[in-house]
């Protein structure tokens, strides 16, 4: 296990209606003037933001609100909401929605009291170090930002479009709300594409070169068995409030920075993910779910007796220590019958992308002179390519119930 250090300040509410308290949350950090950030999601729930309005106003507090455009938060738009904020001297925001609104906020609270561009904190330029006071609370659970560090925003640079990634402690919230009760009305679909996303979060932090990490091999085993058994409850019955709590829970566990603790993790995946997206504008769920099983397919024989144990301890499947390839095989196949279970893609086609140009995908990624991306296994641009191509070439069978969206 390698050297860590480990702080997480966000104070996390979880519960039926805990919503009601955000007045109190908001006053006890000092807030006095808030910006009430809030995605289409958050619109969609019955009376959500009257109620969240009540609770800040009887906190005595002055609110303003903004909307966040749907999809990843645009450099253009974030800057419009830094405008916002120091318009009306905002000092506090609380942001209600998914993920995507979570981290507009993010970026919004330090380039608030920012003299330059917040660019800059994504370009190496300048590490943020002062932000408004932010809350969460949390409608749709899936990457987790609610707990997590880390945030991205897409700019375009040189008239090319581009997806920037940053982590710092300066933007973990000051407190998450989870009611699993607000995600009750999301449809079979994005529950699935979610669900997918903390999977690869937690699978990009399990393949690790990293030895001696029985503690956080068990935590991120039993995350993935946690999403794989409630899933299918959740998209049989919706109204399942404690397989939804689980599952709002495991969004936070995924990316709250616990399933990394002393280990080197990868995100190869999301990297070759971000291209696709780019290029096509595509889901970002079904891009992981098309991807990862071809990313472990490809990286399976680096260390087969770890992808033996994910087979064995994720999905049951009895480890054949003479012929442990087999093994390997077989739990990538259960993780394929899994996703296909819940109508998740299995390749470009079923994405909807019918034409995808690999060639260019891997250009996108600028791998030359040597350079790589992933760490539990170093991909150069064959590598990428050959990733690319199983994922465009991959025929399931036909032996699988799907579940209808």
């Amino acid at each position: 296990m390698e050297n860590f250090d480990y702080q997480r300040r966000t104070f996390m509410l979880f519960g039926r209606a805990r919503e009601n308290e955000v007045g109190g949350l908001v006053k006890f950090e000092g807030g006095r003037r808030v910006l009430l950030h809030f995605g289409s999601e958050a619109v969609e729930k019955p009376d959500l933001l009257d109620r969240i309005k009540r609770s800040l106003d009887r906190a005595g507090l002055e609110i303003f609100e903004l909307s966040c455009p749907d999809g990843d938060p645009k450099l253009e738009d974030i800057n419009k909401g830094i405008e916002f904020c120091r318009m009306h001297h905002i000092d506090a925001i609380v942001a209600v929605g998914r993920s995507n609104t979570i981290n507009s906020a993010k970026v919004i609270s330090v380039g608030a009291i920012y003299n330059g561009d917040v660019i800059d904190f994504f370009t190496g330029i300048r590490e943020p170090v002062h932000a408004l006071s932010l809350g969460a609370i949390v409608t749709n659970p899936d990457a987790g930002a609610e707990c997590s560090p880390s945030c991205s925003l897409v700019a375009t640079i040189n008239d090319q479009k581009q997806i920037f990634t940053k982590t710092s402690a300066t933007f973990l919230p000051r407190f998450a709300i989870l009611n699993p009760e607000l995600s009750i009305n999301i449809s079979q679909k994005d529950t699935a594409l979610d669900a997918m996303d903390m999977i690869a979060h937690v699978i990009e932090c399990y393949f690790t070169k990293t030895q001696n990490v029985q503690i956080t091999d068990e935590l991120c085993e039993g995350i993935l068995r946690t999403v794989i058994k409630i899933l299918p409850q959740i998209l049989e019955e919706p109204n399942d409030i404690d397989a939804r709590g689980n599952l709002m829970l495991a969004g936070t566990l995924a990316q709250n920075g616990m399933c990394s603790l002393g280990r080197e993790t990868d995100w190869s995946v999301h990297y070759l993910e971000r291209e696709l997206s780019n290029r096509y504008n595509s889901s970002h769920g079904a891009g992981l779910a098309v991807l990862l099983p071809a990313w472990m397919t490809y990286c399976m024989s680096a260390n087969i007796m770890r992808m033996a144990q994910f087979a064995n301890r994720v999905f049951g499947v009895p480890i054949n220590f003479d012929d442990p390839t087999s093994t390997a095989r077989a739990g990538i196949l259960e993780l394929r019958n899994f996703l296909h279970r819940c109508g998740l893609p299995q390749n470009f086609i079923e994405m909807g992308l019918p034409m995808v140009d690999v060639v260019r995908l891997v250009e996108q990624l600028n791998l030359t002179n040597g350079k790589t991306i992933g760490n539990y296994v170093k991909l150069d641009a064959y590598a990428c390519e050959s990733i690319y191509t199983i994922a465009y070439t991959y025929r399931h069978g036909q032996n699988v119930r799907r579940m209808g969206f």
